[in-house]
């Protein structure tokens, strides 16, 4: 049976355009698994403490060696890890903030992202654990910054989660754009704007389960 993990970053709700993308991608994914389960992870609903001092030297404690207030450290760690370990596939919903990704998915990746059980060094190399999953990145963006446009040097969004991800061991993954959401603040007609993006997002879905409808 297959799982899929939903993470959500935006903290608009309902007026988000990547919310609304990866409700699609996920109804589409639901019709390709009946049986499948899906873990909804919303990053503005779940409390993540930036890492600290305690946390890096909780992370570099062999467990049998660390103390109940260093696990305690590491739980939400520990269960954000194991998300991403027992899905097969993830859907991952990033509005461009400051030309980056959201505050609330840095400190999603800070915790994930951890020596020993998401990556590890072997000889001073680096290799990912994350293995065998694939991954859809829905994004919304005010402005326009695709590829030879104006202001693509300054999208730091794919760049960045294509090489975490990729460090990690995530190599099958998939971006999806919805760039120009300003124009929604100025009139255009929000459905209109949706409508070739939903269904990019429908296509796709479509195509990365063995082309069920």
């Amino acid at each position: 049976m297959s799982t899929l993990l939903h993470i959500d970053s935006s903290p608009l709700y309902g007026r988000s355009i990547s919310r609304e993308l990866t409700g699609a991608f996920v109804t589409q994914w639901k019709v390709a698994h009946p049986e499948g389960t899906v873990v909804d992870r919303d990053l503005n609903a779940t409390p993540i403490p930036p890492i600290d001092g305690a946390w890096v030297g909780a992370v570099f404690t062999p467990e049998e060696a660390q103390t109940p207030e260093q696990k305690q450290l590491l739980a939400l760690s520990d269960s954000l890890i194991a998300e991403l370990q027992q899905a097969d596939e993830y859907v991952i919903g990033v509005p461009m903030h400051n030309f980056s990704v959201p505050s609330v998915l840095k400190l999603w990746i800070d915790q994930v992202a951890r020596v020993g059980k998401t990556f590890s060094y072997a000889d001073g190399t680096p290799k990912g654990l994350i293995v065998g999953k694939k991954a859809t990145f829905l994004i919304a963006t005010g402005g326009i910054y695709d590829a030879q446009t104006q202001m693509a040097s300054l999208n730091f969004v794919e760049p960045y989660l294509r090489s975490l991800f990729g460090f990690l061991g995530l190599t099958d993954v998939t971006f999806l754009t919805a760039g120009g959401t300003m124009a929604l603040n100025h009139g255009q007609d929000r459905d209109a704007f949706l409508a070739p993006h939903l269904q990019a997002v429908q296509a796709h879905a479509v195509a990365a389960h063995g082309g069920q409808a």
